[in-house]
């Protein structure tokens, strides 16, 4: 069976002070049907902008991306827009929320541009609040909330069209323990039920909880390997780790 999502030689070039830099360089990844995978690496390394051009938010200078078995590199703007309706879930790191809607139909709108009914899309949004624990900010505006809530708000925008790919750039990055917490215990949820995720982390225990951890270094691939469950050990955040069991 094919990889869910698969690139060759893929390579992204920015240019500065008219310098060409390689923020991408040669990656070959695969991420299968249900797979959780976390890629790593230092600040600058290329991780987020790796997970922009798989998501088509950026064009890739070179080589191939394909998803659910079509080459997509080469899709127009507006082509990857209608991908990621369907197929593709995104949740940055700082929220990206509609300001001028409610939390209600930030997360209703995907599912609608998707096919859903309104129907649909409200039981669907209903389900995803109440699981995060926000179905009372339903009506509020996102500036209303703090950014715990609107990090939870932007994961249930990112789940709402059931995409077969979640790609998440530190998702927990800007959030406290207890918010983080939740984020990653519904990204668990959505793993169990057989979501893919490729989630962008800097902090290893949380990429603890993916099936194959991604190591990037100057743009490039340095390690990939899959994630073994330890035994019980005590950590500060040894309640996270323990979704894994």
């Amino acid at each position: 069976m094919s990889p869910l999502l698969r690139t060759r030689r893929l390579v992204k070039v920015y240019r500065s002070g008219g310098v060409p830099v390689e923020a991408v360089r040669g990656v070959d990844i695969d991420v299968d049907a249900g797979e959780f995978v976390a890629i790593m690496g230092p600040s600058g390394s290329g991780k987020s902008t790796l997970l922009h051009v798989l998501g088509g938010l950026e064009r890739a200078t070179t080589g191939e991306i394909w998803l659910r078995g079509q080459r997509v590199d080469g899709l127009s703007a507006s082509a990857w827009a209608v991908l990621r309706r369907k197929h593709v879930g995104f949740v940055f790191q700082f929220f990206n929320l509609l300001s001028t809607m409610t939390v209600a139909d930030n997360v209703e709108l995907p599912a609608l541009l998707a096919g859903a009914t309104p129907r649909q899309a409200r039981r669907r949004r209903e389900e995803l609040l109440a699981e995060l624990g926000i179905a009372a900010k339903a009506g509020a505006a996102p500036s209303r909330l703090s950014g715990g809530e609107q990090q939870r708000v932007a994961l249930a925008r990112a789940l709402a069209n059931e995409p077969s790919l979640l790609l998440a750039d530190e998702p927990t990055g800007s959030l406290d323990s207890a918010n983080a917490r939740d984020v990653l215990r519904l990204l668990h949820r959505a793993h169990a039920s057989g979501q893919a995720i490729l989630m962008v982390t800097h902090d290893a225990r949380v990429a603890g909880l993916a099936d194959r951890v991604v190591s990037l270094y100057d743009g490039m691939i340095a390690d990939n390997a899959k994630v073994v469950s330890a035994p019980r050990k005590v950590t500060p955040v040894q309640d996270v780790l323990e979704l894994r069991g």
